[in-house]
């Protein structure tokens, strides 16, 4: 396991940590994410919210299913599925950048 040093307290820490555990200063290096540009990418292409706070697998998963369930408007349910898969992304898009943002652990 590679380690650094803490920027604040000088603890040793892995290095791939975003907050110190010691102390809680995030360290540098940390690019945050803005909760409102997440939620606008999510709502002009479902999916691409969740690849900008990186969550690959997601938005990709998010994409295929979105294009299926636009397919589905032809059986009449895609009328149901496809504004609840495009309110969810963006909901979640936007609850991901906060969570974050504040260093809470993503799931």
């Amino acid at each position: 396991m590679s380690t650094k040093y803490c920027s604040n307290c000088g603890a040793e820490i892995d290095e791939k940590a975003e907050i110190c555990p010691k102390c809680g200063v995030r360290q540098s290096g940390y690019t945050a994410k803005n909760p409102g540009l997440a939620a606008v990418l999510s709502a002009l292409w479902v999916g691409l919210g969740q690849i900008y706070n990186g969550e690959i697998a997601k938005g990709i998963l998010l994409m295929i299913v979105y294009a299926i369930s636009v397919l589905l408007i032809f059986l009449i349910i895609g009328f149901v599925t496809t504004p609840i898969l495009w309110i969810y992304g963006i909901y979640d898009a936007y609850n991901t950048a906060k969570k974050i943002n504040s260093g809470e652990k993503v799931v």
